[in-house]
């Protein structure tokens, strides 16, 4: 599938972790404006791989659109990536990292590995090849846990993230912390941007919202971790889309160190509870529910206020979150309508 017979001469926008299901929806949006995308994705085995093919099923037919295979972990052959192709022009949009709460806790070297070490190794290349632009996928997991008593209370970019829940939110933190850092020495103009429980066709099947439609279809029972009043700004994946797009063209930073740090959620939140309701309404079948104990790396609430995106970046999301799994949930009829035909 690689497409890089040839060096390539245009003003580029590398997307890492392109291929997945945000990224794949981000390129998509940069092709369809004109852009030359260069997505970077090694097609880890979190999940199974031609998932992550079937989204850039179509992509890869645009001329201006070429795929690198390349764990971004892989020191010496990012260095190769950077030697023959990127140039001082390019904007790096680096979405690639070992995602989920639970799984980090029961590998959490390996987050470390491909989320710190990689952002590291990719960071310190820009500055040697004097790309000075830079767009980050942070999390809501940085927030860590507020307790009942912040149930009303948005979460703000200038909030105490000092103490992650868990490891994979660790891993967030401190690449939020190492990017400051090369910004404030080296001059590289970085935006992070905490997404907030991002969802929408194509979402990855580890998620909650494609694990309940699954399970639902099935007929089979759903897991709730706790007592299903853990809260959660469920954000539509074009809204994510669009607040990326507004994050590349951001040029008003406020202070010498040009570092900015926008939340990009709904600012709305629902409870699980709430949320396996209306999947049902949306699929119109009952889910059969388990409650289990709550692992204590899940917090209770995720709430993103986005007066800083919106007043700096001109974010607005659009789509509430009844519209928004209506999407869902007719893509995901789609696909199993597909895997029907193929079997």
């Amino acid at each position: 599938m690689n497409r890089t017979e040839k060096k390539y001469t245009e003003k580029k926008y590398i997307v890492t972790g392109g291929a997945g299901f945000i990224g794949s929806h981000l390129s998509e949006a940069l092709l369809n404006a004109g852009h030359t995308v260069v997505v970077i994705d090694n097609f880890h085995d979190f999940y199974p791989a031609p998932i992550k093919q079937e989204n850039i099923r179509t992509l890869i037919q645009a001329p201006n659109f070429y795929l690198e295979e390349i764990d971004i972990s892989n020191k010496a052959a990012m260095h190769r990536f950077f030697e023959n192709y990127v140039g001082p022009d390019d904007i790096f949009i680096h979405l690639a990292a070992r995602a989920g709460v639970r799984p980090s806790i029961e590998d959490s070297e390996g987050y470390f590995e491909n989320n710190v070490t990689a952002t590291f190794n990719i960071i310190e290349l820009c500055k040697q090849y004097n790309l000075k632009r830079f767009i980050f996928a942070s999390s809501s997991s940085v927030y860590g846990e507020r307790g009942e008593a912040g149930h009303t209370v948005a979460f703000k970019e200038t909030d105490d993230v000092s103490k992650p829940a868990s490891p994979y939110a660790a891993t967030k933190v401190m690449c939020e912390n190492l990017l400051y850092n090369y910004a404030f020495l080296y001059g590289i103009q970085t935006v992070a941007l905490r997404f907030f429980t991002v969802y929408g066709p194509r979402q990855r099947p580890d998620l909650a919202i494609h694990k309940f439609a699954k399970l639902i279809d099935a007929g089979e029972p759903i897991t709730i971790f706790g007592d299903g009043s853990a809260r959660r700004d469920f954000t539509y994946s074009e809204d994510i889309v669009q607040g990326i797009l507004k994050a590349i063209a951001f040029q008003d930073f406020s202070t010498d160190v040009p570092f900015e740090v926008f939340n990009l959620g709904e600012s709305n939140t629902i409870t699980v509870n709430t949320l396996v309701t209306l999947l049902e309404n949306a699929m119109q079948k009952k889910a059969q529910i388990n409650y289990a104990p709550r692992n204590p790396a899940d917090v209770t609430l995720t709430f993103a206020d986005i007066s800083k995106a919106r007043a700096l970046l001109g974010y607005d999301p659009t789509t509430p979150v009844e519209q928004g799994l209506e999407a869902f949930v007719a893509w995901f009829k789609t696909q199993q309508k597909q895997k029907e035909v193929a079997v």
